[in-house]
């Protein structure tokens, strides 16, 4: 079983991709964390193969997130920044090698993207 962690304070979007994940990776499992403070514990604590931040939240967002998982010690190769917005802005904040990737969570192309990264996720899971 492979581990993801989601951060992301929509707990709409957080609960349809968890569904998604669950529908179509069976050997993924997804935590869901709506709250971006209580996040750290969940990082700190560790045992996660890939982290989804979502960029724009409350109180702390996924900018100032990255930063500290990876302080921490999380492969910045593991992390996935989400966002509403368009991959240019994007990608002026995250440049290529930042992190894994950088994706606008509402546009299909990028699901595409995200579907790599579970099915790579998967193969590994089944090894």
């Amino acid at each position: 079983m492979r581990k993801i962690l989601l951060i992301d304070d929509d707990p709409a979007f957080s609960t349809f991709l968890a569904n998604y994940v669950s529908g179509n990776y069976p050997l993924l499992q997804m935590d869901i964390c709506n709250d971006p403070v209580k996040s750290l514990k969940a990082i700190t604590a560790g045992g996660f193969d890939l982290l989804l931040i979502d960029l724009e939240m409350p109180t702390f967002d996924g900018a100032k997130i990255f930063r500290y998982a990876t302080d921490a010690g999380f492969d910045k190769n593991r992390i996935v920044i989400l966002s509403g917005r368009e991959a240019e802005y994007l990608h002026h904040y995250f440049p290529l090698g930042t992190c894994l990737a950088v994706l606008n969570k509402y546009e299909a192309k990028q699901k595409a993207v995200l579907d790599m990264i579970f099915s790579s996720l998967q193969k590994k899971a089944a090894q």
